[in-house]
């Protein structure tokens, strides 16, 4: 299907109020076409037989002639684009959508404010499009219709003669309407920059004011503010010039009809009132062919940023249930990688990884950074699949169950504290979007957050503003544990959970993140190795393979990359403040 015809598929639900805008927007069409008509035998009544009963009705006929045309121009107005928000209310909701289906590689490499852009400045710009085309089509459309029925009617030499300068027309407005629709896709691509640049600002305000960067900051918001400006002016110069090159080419069709029509009606082979109904018929039709030709602009302008709306309705997750997926009813938690390898393209991140987890089993995953260790822990929901091998779950491929079974049984922790504008209590509740006041209260003093909770303004009702800015660290920190507490997945990802906080927060996290793992088979990566100490197994990985595997006693004794890494944070005494010796 082509764009316009997709734009107009949308629009195709809510056919009841476009037949009503059709019928208003035809009968003001229509009217136009009356009017235009009646003037000859209007004239020769009044005129010619001096007939004053006419004329005396004329003003009132003239007035409820023109309060129709008004009624039927705001019904046809209020449904069309009530019809078309409309049609932009479900455009935006598939893209929304279709935006969660897609897999998180798609938002790796895509900003967060381009996408924005999409969801929000390209689909309203389609909005004018799915008005203009239905509004157009029918009421300026059928009103240039009966009016060009009224100039045959009246006379179709001087008819032809009026009009043997449309076709010129058409070829500058086509290139004109090419040329506005390239814009406007650049128009589209440069608000999406804006977007992002808006949304890294105002992400990261705390590190521009810390480097001083406001200047530096400003002036690429107006550079890209600029681009965007001399994008559209382009748009409004093409635009402008439609209406204008229209208006000249036709001015040589008003001008023969004037000395033509002129000499036919000083020569007695055309009346006077034959005449003025022709030149209110020509008069008339000229606005509704030019509405439709700035209408076509419109279009071509909608059509830029609904390509774009649509390559993000048509983008296809890669990571979907297979066709014969089943759901994991009940998981036990034994996490298998059988060797397994990843690569994002062609460079591998992950290589021969073979580890089995237990039910209820610690895993902790240290490394240096860029090892794998974040990329491992994320073949497990499947957020990515494996290149090669198989990652097994209670002895299912997590490639044969649904996505949805699959994650209700996998709870994570973030280094990155993923908090939303909206209450506490709404915010533990993410874990499980029907738990009770009760049980979210549970969880929260599981995490040892409940404390500090019930302090707050509102307590549970207290909103955390965005990202969670009224909290402090480790209070964000424990809200993500109270929401995985309340989940109660037998699966848990914690990906350094404590490396941002300070000693005091770490010790109260840490509290919660015991309470967290008991019973569940759990994935811990740190850099703090103090963390990970009376792990089941400690993985050490490098370079995207598993370099060493044991228990914090034996990887010591290795004398490996583990015991390295330990004497870079401990020295020469373990973790418990004992000497290392050899």
């Amino acid at each position: 299907m082509s764009t316009l015809g997709r734009i107009i598929h949308y629009s195709s639900p809510y056919w009841a109020r476009i037949v009503i805008a059709v019928i208003a927007s035809a009968t003001t069409g229509a009217m136009d076409g009356a009017f235009a008509y009646l003037v000859e035998p209007l004239l020769k009544k009044i005129f010619a037989t001096h007939d004053l009963t006419i004329f005396a009705i004329l003003p009132f006929g003239v007035i409820l002639l023109f309060m129709v045309r008004a009624a039927c121009r705001f019904l046809n107005d209020y449904y069309i684009r009530t019809a078309g928000e409309l049609a932009v209310r479900d455009i935006r909701n598939d893209i929304y959508t279709n935006s969660m289906r897609l897999d998180l590689q798609y938002y790796n490499t895509n900003a967060t404010g381009g996408m924005m852009s999409r969801v929000l400045s390209d689909v309203s710009g389609m909005q004018s499009g799915i008005a203009n085309v239905v509004t157009n089509i029918f009421r300026d459309g059928i009103s240039a219709v009966s009016l060009l029925g009224v100039l045959f009617y009246r006379n179709w030499m001087l008819a032809l003669i009026a009009f043997i300068a449309i076709p010129l027309t058409a070829y500058p407005a086509q290139i004109i309407g090419k040329r506005i629709k390239r814009l406007a896709n650049q128009g589209q691509l440069k608000m999406a920059d804006l977007s992002s640049h808006l949304q890294e600002t105002y992400s990261g305000i705390k590190v521009i004011k810390a480097f001083g960067l406001e200047g530096r900051s400003t002036d690429r918001f107006q550079n890209v503010s600029q681009e965007f400006y001399e994008l559209i002016r382009k748009s409004i110069k093409y635009s402008a010039v439609s209406a204008p090159v229209t208006e000249m080419i036709t001015s040589v069709g008003i001008a023969a009809v004037i000395w033509s029509g002129g000499s036919m009606v000083m020569n007695g082979t055309m009346s006077a009132a034959e005449f003025f109904s022709f030149i209110t018929a020509m008069i008339l039709v000229y606005k509704p062919l030019k509405s439709l030709n700035g209408a076509y602009n419109t279009v071509q302008s909608s059509l830029g940023a609904a390509i774009r709306v649509f390559e993000i309705i048509d983008k296809q997750a890669e990571i979907v249930d297979a066709p014969d997926a089943v759901p994991l009813e009940t998981c036990q938690g034994v996490v298998e990688l059988r060797d397994v390898s990843f690569r994002y393209n062609d460079e591998y991140v992950l290589r021969n990884v073979s580890l089995r987890a237990e039910r209820n089993q610690i895993i902790a995953l240290v490394g240096p950074s860029g090892g794998g260790k974040t990329t491992l822990v994320s073949l497990i929901p499947r957020f990515y699949d494996v290149s090669e091998g198989a990652l097994v779950i209670d002895g299912h491929d997590v490639r044969t169950l649904t996505k949805q079974s699959l994650v209700s049984q996998i709870a994570l922790v973030d280094q990155e504290t993923i908090l939303f504008n909206d209450t506490i209590a709404n915010n533990i509740r993410y874990g499980r979007s029907e738990a009770s006041d009760a049980e979210v209260r549970e969880a929260a003093l599981s995490a040892y957050a409940d404390e500090f909770i019930t302090q707050m303004p509102d307590g549970y009702n207290t909103s955390i503003g965005d990202r969670g800015v009224r909290l402090s660290g480790g209070q964000r920190q424990r809200i993500c544990i109270a929401r995985a507490i309340l989940k109660n997945a037998p699966i848990l990802i914690l990906d350094e959970a404590t490396s941002a906080l300070d000693t005091e927060s770490e010790k109260m996290v840490q509290k919660a993140l015991d309470n967290l793992m008991t019973n569940r088979t759990t994935f811990v990566i740190a850099h703090r190795l103090s963390t990970v100490l009376h792990a089941d197994r400690i993985v050490v990985l490098e370079s995207g393979r598993i370099v060493e595997s044991g228990t914090h006693a034996e990887l010591l004794g290795n004398r490996g990359l583990y015991s390295r890494l330990h004497s870079l944070q401990f020295g020469n005494r373990d973790a418990a403040g004992t000497i290392d010796t050899p």
